[in-house]
């Protein structure tokens, strides 16, 4: 352990991103609140995985938190844990296209309702304890949220939303709480497949010309944690130099 003595709730935690920043933040020490939504079976092993290297550092909650019932069960269950939260990371994310013509509410509802209003509840909803505690927020946004997702209008706009909020927080919560986020590039594919070429494509427009892992954002994660003490309301792009193109 490396003194990181933290509460942690991090959303969307059983996989991906949100299941890397979970390993490496419990590697540094921080007790780790791992919400999920359907992924029980990944979120069940992660939260065995840690507690076997220190019991009682992890625990898991499934929530649908477009329900505002159950984000706020999320939120009081995660303070009980260990007498409160220092840290919150708005990993969970719903992402998928949008044709403009085909827009649906239900879509609309989905994405803004996960991507925007969810943070920013859980926010609301934690925000005396981690500013009892001096702590912060951590959104996790997309490189796309500045200039948009081509065939991904709706997905496009909550993410704006996530950076506008992240900076609005920033202001109203301070300077008990700091508020950043993290925007990532190319670091993992869909889940629905891309062919070769379409990725060959996306990472001939990244300086680095490779994709990232979802290390590098933990990592990225951890700084604005740890060793970012004077850093609120920034946004850290982690995209290999994907923006440096049109």
């Amino acid at each position: 352990m490396n003194g990181l003595t933290k509460n942690a709730l991090i959303t969307g935690a059983a996989k991906r991103i949100g299941a890397a920043c979970a390993r490496l933040l419990h590697s540094e020490g921080c007790n780790v609140f791992l919400h999920y939504r359907s992924s029980t079976a990944e979120a069940q092993q992660l939260c065995d995985e840690l507690n076997q290297q220190r019991p009682g550092s992890a625990k898991i909650m499934q929530a649908d938190l477009l329900n505002m019932a159950e984000l706020e069960a999320v939120a009081k269950e995660a303070c009980l844990a260990w007498g409160g939260i220092d840290v919150l990371v708005n990993n969970a994310s719903s992402f998928y296209p949008t044709a403009i013509s085909d827009v649906t509410e239900r879509q609309w509802d989905e994405l803004l309702g996960g991507n925007l209003k969810a943070p920013f509840f859980l926010a609301k909803a934690l925000a005396k304890t981690l500013a009892d505690n001096k702590g912060c927020i951590v959104n996790i946004i997309d490189i796309h949220a500045e200039r948009g997702l081509s065939g991904y209008p709706v997905y496009s706009i909550s993410k704006a939303g996530l950076a506008a909020m992240t900076k609005v927080l920033a202001k109203e919560l301070g300077p008990a709480v700091r508020v950043n986020g993290v925007a990532p590039g190319a670091i993992l594919w869909p889940d629905n497949d891309l062919s070769e070429q379409a990725k060959l494509e996306i990472l001939q427009r990244v300086a680095l010309k490779r994709s990232g892992e979802p290390l590098d954002i933990a990592k990225a994660v951890l700084f604005l944690i740890k060793d970012a003490g004077y850093i609120t309301g920034q946004i850290l792009t982690v995209d290999g130099g994907r923006t440096l193109f049109c």
